[in-house]
């Protein structure tokens, strides 16, 4: 087995069109892993190979893959930027030892930039931040340095400098060293060179910056720094890479990945300052029978632990379950499941190469593996060794913020479509299937329009189903405002058996979330005892049909006061009609009111879109109930109308420019101003016709 202190584990992340999967298509390149630079534009990427990737040209899954370089073994994760996909850029987070953060040099950054850093940085992962595209039209390297300073939560310390930029850029000054080096060729390939007379002031400056921040990040070396005013270079080297690893400071070099320009450079950073697996901290978890915290450590004598972090569903291969090796040694053919308590046997490991395998025997900590067929096993889950149970926290997706009722347009197909969409369950935690009793609908949920977009897409390839997407109906309520008395007669006498019964019923309101109640209230054996279910049965038919649009009818008390029979043409069925009869005539003199589902919504946003959220919110009929702060962002808490709501997701981030996000969950039931519910009572008259 590989010698653990020569493995890395690199998770490559950054805002959509950043450049990260053509930075790891060069990575993969100049190391020999493949024989062609994989190209995004023309589809021949080994990280991005769905169809659906090669169509839109952007990364949606992470993908695998691994390079030897000088010895190491470096296993590589290329994570997605768009918002719609960032559940597997936040799981990779969790899982892996090491990031590249990917940021254009003449776009700077976005939205999803904010986001996927506080990612990195919540979880102290050690950072290269590649600053690409060096060579495209307005590249500017130190506008996007201060943008990283000023609005990211690294700690930026540069150790590359720019020769040039543009098409002027040639090569780049390595602070640590000292020394310039010339891009020779399009193999990532550098040729030493003498340092640019006009740069010297510049090397000086940032090497100064680099040896005072390194400093700080030691008691011991910033004793020598202020005593002696600088550093050797061998204390400069051993506190960078002690304070890389520890997540104190990221390095800061360069790429311009689709011409491939000095990736060896790159290489070895990754080699010289990424912590292998013995240099993480243990991982922390929990016995599963008692609760009791315990550690792993990440070495090869350890017991063998391991996360479970994505599913890949095959209609044909079957799941393809991607797992990181925590601790210990996984070979033979079994192991446990902690999460799920159970044993679960495999055939072969296999090591993830793009969307091909290669068979394994053995995988250690730090590791990225594959294996197919897991009984039990989903994303999230623990393995670890049965006589050394061990379960990790919980992999906790990313809420989903749309919703669409999902219909196939041929019926003979819904069987399949919710059987696929069940698998694409087990393949993407983010995806939430539920179904609306009131509107016999089934909901599916996502993160985004382009994400349920994709979904289906997929579905489609995979399964041969055409998944439809509708705007949900809303399940509107009825209810009444006042009472009622009446006579609910149904006679039906014209030879031979007839048909009668009388009942009388008074309704009155309940307080709301009241729901329903019948009163019996009969006396005298007026109407005899075994009718009176069927008065009740009835009436709550009526009730389900409404009143005034079709909705259920809620909050509302039914007492049954007086009535008659005839004694033989009086029947159980007679009685139902009666019911329903009185109850549908009592309703529309109660003062019947139509009700819409409220959602309470928690907004964050930044500070500065807060008036114009606000703003809208209101043009929404939403109430602010509340202000809070959660670190930079402002959090807005409102209840506004389930119907006003419906395309939020896309509405929210036009307003802040992707900035903001939004949970919501149902809270209660108010009245339709009459203007609007006159409307709806229209337009339910016109479907039902």
């Amino acid at each position: 087995m590989q010698d653990i202190n020569l493995v890395r584990n690199v998770a490559i992340f950054g805002h959509g069109k950043s450049g990260k999967t053509s930075l790891a298509e060069a990575l993969l390149f100049t190391a020999g892993k493949t024989n062609r630079l994989g190209k995004i534009d023309d589809g021949s990427s080994i990280m991005d190979f769905d169809p659906e990737e090669i169509n839109r040209k952007a990364t949606i899954n992470s993908s695998f893959n691994h390079y030897s370089w000088q010895k190491n073994s470096i296993y590589l994760i290329d994570t997605p930027g768009d918002d719609n996909f960032l559940n597997d850029a936040a799981f990779a987070a969790k899982i892996a030892d090491n990031a590249i953060f990917v940021v254009e040099a003449n776009q700077g950054l976005k939205s999803q930039t904010e986001k996927i850093a506080d990612f990195v940085c919540n979880q102290h992962l050690p950072s290269l931040i590649v600053i690409n595209k060096m060579d495209r039209e307005r590249a500017n390297f130190e506008t996007t340095l201060a943008g990283i300073k000023n609005e990211l939560p690294f700690k930026p310390a540069v150790i590359h400098l720019p020769i040039g930029s543009e098409d002027t850029y040639k090569g780049i000054i390595d602070v640590l060293r000292q020394k310039a080096f010339i891009f020779d060729g399009d193999k990532g390939m550098v040729k030493e060179a003498e340092i640019p007379e006009d740069m010297a002031d510049d090397l000086a400056l940032y090497r100064d910056n680099l040896m005072e921040q390194v400093a700080e990040t030691d008691d011991e070396l910033i004793e020598k720094f202020l005593e002696e005013g600088e550093l050797t270079d061998e204390d400069l080297l051993s506190g960078l890479k002690k304070a890389v690893k520890s997540g104190e400071i990221s390095l800061v070099t360069l790429a311009a990945a689709t011409a491939n320009t000095g990736t060896t450079l790159l290489l070895d950073l990754i080699n010289d300052f990424m912590a292998a697996p013995c240099d993480c901290p243990a991982q922390v978890g929990t016995a599963p029978k008692t609760g009791d915290i315990i550690e792993r450590q990440p070495t090869t004598d350890a017991p063998f632990s391991a996360r479970v972090f994505k599913t890949m569903a095959d209609p044909y291969a079957g799941h393809l379950s991607i797992i990181k090796i925590v601790s210990g040694t996984l070979s033979g053919d079994t192991f446990y499941n902690s999460t799920k308590d159970t044993n679960e046997k495999f055939s072969q490991l296999l090591i993830m190469e793009g969307k091909n395998q290669s068979p394994l025997d053995t995988a250690g900590p730090g590791m990225i593996v594959g294996i197919a067929k897991l009984k039990d096993t989903t994303t999230g889950d623990s393995l670890c060794a049965a006589d050394a149970p061990i379960v990790f926290d919980e992999l906790i997706p990313i809420e989903p913020s749309i919703s669409y009722a999902v219909t196939t347009d041929n019926k003979k197909d819904e069987e399949k479509l919710h059987s696929s969409l069940t698998k694409m369950l087990e393949e993407d935690p983010t995806i939430k299937l539920s179904r609306n009793q009131q509107t016999r609908q089934t909901l599916i949920s996502g993160v985004g329009q382009i994400h349920l977009e994709v979904i289906g897409d997929r579905i489609k390839r995979k399964f041969g189903v055409e998944m439809k997407l509708e705007a949900p109906k809303i399940p509107y309520k009825e209810t009444i405002k006042s009472k009622a008395r009446v006579q609910g007669k149904h006679k039906k006498q014209t030879g031979g058996h007839g048909q009668f019964a009388d009942s009388w019923i008074e309704l009155s309101p309940l307080p709301k979330g009241g729901g329903f109640e019948f009163e019996d209230k009969i006396v005298g054996g007026v109407i005899p005892k075994t009718y009176i279910p069927a008065v009740e049965k009835g009436v709550l038919e009526a009730m389900d049909k409404g009143i005034i649009a079709g909705y259920p009818v809620v909050d509302i008390k039914v007492s049954l006061v007086d009535g008659s029979f005839h004694a033989v043409d009086s029947s159980e069925m007679a009685f139902k009609i009666s019911g329903a009869i009185a109850f549908r005539k009592g309703a529309l003199e109660a003062n019947p009111v139509l009700l819409e589902p409220i959602m309470a919504m928690t907004i964050m946003i930044p500070k500065e879109y807060v008036g114009d959220v606000i703003g809208d919110l209101n043009g929404r009929r939403g109430r602010v109930m509340g202000m809070d702060s959660e670190g930079k962002l402002e959090v807005v808490n409102a209840q506004t109308p389930m119907a006003e709501i419906l395309r939020y997701a896309q509405d929210l981030t036009s307003i802040t420019a992707g900035r903001g996000s939004f949970k919501s969950e149902f809270s209660h039931y108010e009245e339709v101003p009459a203007n609007l519910a006159e409307k709806i009572i229209e337009q339910a008259k016109a479907a039902k016709e």
